[in-house]
């Protein structure tokens, strides 16, 4: 394995075992649970809104390595931004998992470690799941899909 693969798996493994950010938030603005059938994982997103920006992000849920990662990744990237800048977040890391390969973009730090997701489809859902609740959050809904 290449030692950038190696760095990445590392951050992956990281966030898995010591996740970002893992705490209920009874004082959120709003919040949405994730569920993926296909393979169990489960993920319910926290934001707290504050003058526009997210003042605070956390989740709770279970899952494989991939979705906790994620997640925690999330979290820890949307802090402090506002509703449009984690949208943003969101849709680059979904093109860097679905769209062409092609170098990812460099404002997503080590998001970039779930680029190597992309090998494997069947867990680009599990990568994808924390977004979409994130979004599904901000958008006011309850519940969030893989699709």
């Amino acid at each position: 394995m290449s030692e950038l693969a190696d760095l990445y798996q590392e951050i992956i493994l990281d966030h898995n075992r010591r996740p970002r950010n893992y705490r209920d938030m009874p004082e959120c603005t709003c919040s949405a649970e994730g569920n993926n059938p296909l393979c169990g994982d489960e993920v319910k997103v926290f934001v707290r809104v504050d003058e526009g920006k997210l003042s605070d992000v956390s989740f709770l849920g279970q899952g494989c390595a991939i979705s906790k990662a994620s997640a925690s990744l999330m979290t820890a990237k949307t802090r402090g931004r506002s509703g449009a800048e984690a949208r943003n977040l969101a849709t680059e890391v979904r093109t860097m998992l679905l769209g062409p390969e092609e170098a990812p973009p460099s404002g997503l730090g080590d998001i970039v470690a779930l680029s190597g997701v992309r090998k494997f489809p069947a867990r680009i859902k599990c990568a994808m799941l924390p977004w979409h609740a994130l979004e599904a959050a901000l958008d006011g809904q309850q519940t969030a899909t893989t699709e």
